[in-house]
């Protein structure tokens, strides 16, 4: 990934996980364009970011996304790269009598078929780039469930599949197939997430994984911080029911 001579669409540019990657790409010469649902984070983004260009989203809307993805190729024709950030992320109670089944299904819309529609709108465009990248952002709960988040680990866990063969359906394009899996990120994602001290701290994330894409690192296109490890490896090593336990205690 050249950083200094990519155009990046960034989804949930405006707060998060989103904003601090859109910040560290921006600060290395590369072109970002940051989306989301509500404009005044954006603005406020970009205000920070001279050069930094925004646009209103709805992940949730088919029609928008289609539309939106023809706007930005028209707008930045040099783009070559998309990193899906924007997610959601509620806890469930599967117990309770009814059950909130809109809760769930808000979450596959923004983050599980969010991505796969606008990849499938942005790929004819990125597949005759030089050079191109889709990057996706699932979560070490794709590997180790948080049961208090059913639906949310679910979708990362479909969305981190997807990505699989999504790289290999693509190996013999320019496409570069990358997967961003966070820990615990102390970001507003959840209420609570920015305070716990358990989590990791999002500016120390944010360097972690931009020193692994300009190094390179990232077997079979993952690219793994340390703290997320315990979790992705957790069934390989034999620990699943330890990491289990532990995350669920």
């Amino acid at each position: 990934m050249d950083i200094a001579n990519s155009t990046l669409l960034i989804t949930g540019g405006g707060t998060g996980i989103g904003r601090g990657l859109a910040e560290a790409f921006h600060a290395r010469g590369a072109r970002v364009i940051i989306t989301g649902r509500r404009e005044a984070p954006l603005k406020q983004v970009a205000d920070a970011n001279p050069g930094m260009a925004w646009a209103t989203l709805d992940m949730d809307d088919p029609a928008a996304i289609a539309a939106f993805a023809r706007t930005v190729v028209r707008d930045h024709p040099a783009l070559n790269g998309v990193i899906h950030n924007a997610g959601i992320m509620k806890t469930e109670d599967l117990t309770a009598d009814p059950i909130d089944l809109a809760t769930a299904e808000a979450m596959i819309t923004t983050n599980l078929l969010g991505p796969i529609r606008l990849t499938t709108a942005l790929l004819p465009h990125l597949r005759a780039q030089p050079s191109a990248t889709v990057m996706t952002v699932t979560s070490g709960l794709a590997f180790i469930p948080l049961t208090a988040t059913p639906t949310y680990n679910a979708t990362k866990a479909a969305l981190h599949s997807w990505t699989i063969a999504l790289r290999d359906q693509l190996r013999d394009t320019a496409v570069e197939v990358l997967e961003i899996a966070p820990p615990g990120v102390a970001t507003d994602l959840m209420p609570g997430h920015a305070d716990n001290p358990a989590y990791m701290p999002l500016a120390d994330y944010v360097a972690e994984v931009m020193g692994l894409i300009e190094a390179g690192d990232a077997p079979r296109g993952e690219i793994l911080v340390e703290r997320v490890k315990p979790l992705r490896h957790a069934e390989s090593s034999g620990a699943w029911d330890q990491v289990f336990a532990l995350l669920n205690r």
